[in-house]
């Protein structure tokens, strides 16, 4: 095998994962981005966390929702449980790293806030551990998942399992499912700001 037909592996496969998601999860996907809508319109935060490579992924969403995605429009208060060192080092140190995200959650969740857990094996015990502190504090939780969702998957409101048994490829996914969700919730959020602004559109 050459490098190039190793290449085109890669991308073939993505390509094949990419429609069979969408053609599985349409339903799922806009589910979740009614759940984070409704968030915002609340007046809630949406928290995420994940380990690894997903935890590069909860910080990544978390800035496109406190930025912004493409449209102009208001920040949206968004937070990555997987960004402050001394929080994490000393929750670790103190209670177990099981803990670095439920220790967050104690401390800055309510009801009506959103929790999205990244996980590609569903059996990590922080994220475990964080969902169920997320149901005892009345928030409301989505796991981006996969390998057949594990046991988070029986944790959270509304499980979005990839299908795929490969590590990279349900990251890549995640990713994209992130980012269509804030696609949609921009283009929302921009367009009731419009009606709010322009001249002739108030009701």
């Amino acid at each position: 095998m050459t490098h190039r037909d190793q290449l085109r592996g890669h991308f073939d496969e993505l390509g094949r994962l990419i429609t069979a998601t969408f053609d599985t999860l349409a339903g799922q996907i806009e589910e979740y981005a009614t759940r984070v809508q409704g968030t915002i319109d609340g007046g809630g935060r949406i928290f995420f966390c994940g380990n690894g490579g997903s935890a590069a992924d909860a910080q990544h969403l978390a800035a496109e929702y406190v930025v912004r995605f493409v449209r102009q429009r208001r920040a949206v208060a968004a937070v990555a449980l997987t960004t402050d060192t001394s929080v994490l080092t000393a929750a670790g140190n103190d209670f177990g790293f099981e803990r670095v995200f439920s220790r967050q959650i104690e401390a800055l969740g309510s009801p009506g806030d959103l929790l999205v857990l990244h996980s590609t094996s569903g059996r990590s015990t922080n994220l475990l551990v964080a969902a169920e502190a997320a149901r005892e504090r009345g928030m409301q939780t989505i796991g981006l998942l996969a390998r057949g969702g594990g046991v988070l998957a029986e944790l959270v409101d509304l499980a979005l399992i990839v299908p795929t048994e490969s590590t990279a490829r349900a990251q890549e996914i995640h990713l994209l499912i992130g980012h269509a969700v804030c696609d949609l919730v921009d283009a929302s959020l921009s367009r009731a700001e419009r009606l709010l602004t322009e001249p002739g559109q108030r009701t």
